[in-house]
């Protein structure tokens, strides 16, 4: 089809824009969606553009004026409002009438003759009023009668610069020659906890009052209070199905086992069931949703673990063989990561001719705990299975389930990570675990929040896992734990905690590994929560802080902060309005106290440098009067390795110096 020649504006750079248009970006509830592009012609006509979008229930697009920036870039925004899924796109003309107003007011400026000139605007307002209602037509032809009345060129080109005119001419300009964008671009907008969440990890058979016991659902429902008393809103439960028998795993992945050995929850299936059952000795179905109503009666909800693999004793292996690779000795193949060798566990085989009703059989898995009353799966290495089929298996469920959430678990190439993100994940574990070093956390922090990244990935923090203990958390003592805890709570606004291994700083590790000695993964802990020395009223602290912090309930805001010392690591997050400031300061050395200044931007908060400022330190409820941008820091590792500054902020006339003290 040939293009229209007339249409002579050009429209391109379009942000946020993932992969052409072939992903969408993400949003929650409320947030600003700021669309930029580059939009111009030839000539010196001037332009102008418009950002087009429309809602999960809209059947006509809105339009929202765009504005020049510079250099032809021009810039709109827009508010999401419903969860669901938006599309936006841009348009753009041109602007004929004010390219009129530019050419008239030159050739005023230049003392020539405007009469012509002032026939041609009268035809631009008469067009303009064919297309305007019936009040808006009555202003128009006054400014016609105007004109065609007026002879003093002082007072004609004053009045047709006015705000109302130039805005009439605007609302009712020539259309005929528009350009769209080449695409339709779209957006996945999620509830709030998409964005801003806090959980807290456990193996509900290690849920007992009692040692030596296997806990159940029941024991787990028991422990909800002390959860929401510590400020987690989500409460993830590693498989809860049953654990087959077939090369079950020992204590410490031994494949030396006894009669008392538990296995590993992600070698899931028995003859008591499948990804669809409960594992017996935790309860039933009935007790697992009674479990799911209880945790939101303490403001919490439960997220299960959608682990897509089975144990040799799965239903599936005799009912569908075809699911699975089998070897030339007719025993099926099971998981292995060279070394590693997984042989409690099967991999699906996706590559099956029968890859669909697999699909299919994998999603009903998915509706069946949704309808149970589940709505956030933390997805056990999705890495391992095709994209296509997560692509297809999330936009599915996010179809009919809009609200229900999804965790990748991907410790992979960052380049996978990124498109499983892409492929609609809703968060995202991360390489933070391993990121020590200020350089190391500066740059990857930045790469996640300021770059096209934050666009489509939602980076979900957690300094431990039940696979990794990190060598920073082996060997740095209760301050490690502390500072690794602030870092992930307040660089990212979703973050995580395998406990009670984190709470009382367990640090015992198997030689020369970052893995748990006597991994939960393969035992039943006991655990003595209110031990001392535990960290439940520091971490209670922290969450009450980002609670009640709007800056730390997003990625976007974070910017660090100038420091001399390579071991403090310093950085700011504010709201858009400055109501909420908060600079964060910590000591990335667990054992020595490390001091320094930080240069603090208070040009960019609004405070001059003679201008005092209170600064409300509020984890030691400390509080300091700071002026200028270098203020001194000292962090002790022994009381307290980070700190968590208010600015409050006033202006100079209003000092009272009463109010610092």
């Amino acid at each position: 089809m040939q293009t229209d020649g007339r249409r002579r504006v050009i429209i391109e750079n379009i942000k946020p824009e993932i992969a052409c248009g072939r992903f969408s970006v993400k949003r929650i509830i409320g947030e600003k969606v700021v669309v930029t592009a580059d939009v111009f012609s030839d000539g010196h006509d001037a332009v102008w553009a418009n950002v087009l979008y429309r809602g999960p229930e809209d059947n006509a697009w809105r339009d929202i004026p765009m504005q020049f920036k510079e250099n032809d870039r021009w810039e709109g925004n827009f508010v999401v409002e419903k969860i669901g899924m938006y599309f936006y796109t841009v348009e753009g003309g041109i602007d004929y009438f004010k390219t009129w107003q530019n050419d008239l007011k030159k050739k005023f400026d230049a003392h020539q003759d405007i009469k012509i000139d002032i026939s041609s605007g009268i035809q631009y307002i008469e067009e303009a009023s064919k297309r305007a209602s019936e009040d808006d037509k009555k202003k128009l032809w006054g400014y016609i009668d105007f004109l065609e009345r007026e002879e003093n060129r002082e007072k004609i080109v004053s009045v047709i610069l006015t705000k109302e005119l130039t805005g009439l001419m605007h609302t009712y300009k020539d259309r005929r020659f528009v350009t769209n964008y080449r695409n339709v671009l779209t957006i996945v907008v999620d509830r709030s906890k998409a964005l801003f969440s806090t959980w807290y990890e456990r193996f509900p058979r290690s849920c007992s009052s009692e040692p030596n016991t296997h806990g159940t659902l029941k024991d787990c429902e028991t422990i909800l209070p002390e959860i929401a008393e510590m400020g987690f809103d989500v409460f993830y439960l590693p498989p809860v199905h049953p654990i087959g028998k077939t090369n079950r795993k020992g204590k410490n992945n031994s494949t030396i086992t006894d009669v008392n050995d538990v296995g590993s929850p992600w070698a899931i299936g028995s003859h008591e069931g499948g990804h669809k059952s409960i594992h017996p000795q935790l309860g039933t179905i009935e007790d697992f949703e009674r479990l799911i109503q209880k945790a939101k009666d303490h403001g919490i909800e439960i997220a299960m673990d959608l682990a897509f693999q089975c144990s040799p004793d799965h239903p599936y292996v005799k009912e569908h063989p075809e699911w699975f690779k089998w070897r030339p000795d007719g025993s099926v193949q099971h998981a292995e990561n060279p070394p590693k060798k997984y042989e409690d566990v099967l991999p699906l085989n996706f590559e099956t001719e029968h890859w669909f009703p697999l699909w299919e059989e994998l999603r009903s898995i998915v509706i069946f705990w949704i309808e149970k009353g589940i709505s956030i799966f933390r997805v056990d290495n999705p890495h391992t299975k095709p994209f296509a089929f997560w692509e297809w298996l999330i936009k599915e469920i996010k179809n009919r389930h809009p609200h229900v959430l999804f965790l990748s678990e991907a410790f992979t190439r960052p380049k996978v990570m990124y498109y499983l993100a892409k492929l609609g994940f809703t968060q995202s574990y991360t390489y933070f675990t391993w990121r020590n070093t200020k350089k190391e956390l500066i740059q990857y922090s930045t790469e996640l929040t300021q770059t096209e990244v934050r666009e489509y990935f939602r980076p979900n923090f957690w300094p431990n896992t039940p696979d990794i203990l990190p060598e920073y958390l082996q060997y740095g003592g209760t301050p490690a734990f502390m500072i690794r805890l602030v870092l992930a709570a307040t660089l990212s606004s979703s973050y995580g905690i395998f406990g009670p291994a984190f709470d009382l700083c367990v640090h015992e590790a198997i030689p020369g590994k970052e893995e748990y000695l006597n991994s939960e993964k393969y035992e039943i802990r006991y655990w003595y929560w209110d031990k001392p020395g535990n960290l439940k009223d520091f971490i209670a602290r922290v969450n009450r802080i980002r609670r009640g912090n709007s800056a730390l309930q997003t990625i976007s805001n974070l910017q660090f902060c100038e420091t001399d010392n390579d071991y403090l690591l310093s950085y700011e997050k504010a709201t858009e309005d400055l109501s909420n400031i908060l600079l964060i300061v910590v000591n990335l050395d667990a054992y020595h106290t490390q001091s320094g200044f930080v240069r603090v931007p208070i040009d960019k908060f609004g405070i001059e440098k003679s201008q005092p400022y209170l600064v409300h330190d509020l984890l030691s409820d400390d509080t300091y009067i700071w002026q200028g941008e270098k203020n001194y820091v000292e962090l002790n590792p022994g009381t307290l390795p980070v700190r968590i500054f208010k600015i409050r902020k006033r202006l100079r006339k209003e000092i009272d110096f009463d109010y610092f003290m």
